[in-house]
């Protein structure tokens, strides 16, 4: 993987936000979950669609801090436009596990 530099890291507005709203997206080709996120009163709520259905449902999602890119241009995914791009690692099996803070932290507030 190339280098980057720490001004190429910096452009990229990674931020903390909570889950407010989660519903299933049968629409979509691999299975997936819509998302609306609250990222505080600077960003707002933006929406975003993610394959996490091995390890969460809607329902578990709802309050949940997640960290997401807030600065790559809207994707239309099928039926529904994606505002943000919510973080994750995969597990062993391929499943994504949600990347987020290990303390409750102020929504909107930026990766260091």
């Amino acid at each position: 993987m190339a280098e980057i530099s720490f001004d190429d890291f910096l452009a990229v507005d990674i931020r903390v936000g909570t889950v407010v709203r989660a519903e299933p997206f049968p629409e979509a080709r691999k299975p997936a979950i819509k998302m609306w996120i609250d990222f505080g009163p600077e960003i707002g709520e933006r929406k975003t669609s993610a394959q996490v259905t091995v390890h969460y449902t809607p329902e578990s999602l709802i309050g949940k801090q997640v960290m997401a890119v807030v600065n790559f241009p809207p994707r239309q995914i099928g039926p529904f436009m994606s505002e943000v791009l919510v973080l994750g690692c995969m597990d062993p099996e391929g499943g994504v596990v949600l990347i987020a803070p290990d303390q409750a932290v102020p929504n909107g507030g930026r990766m260091h």
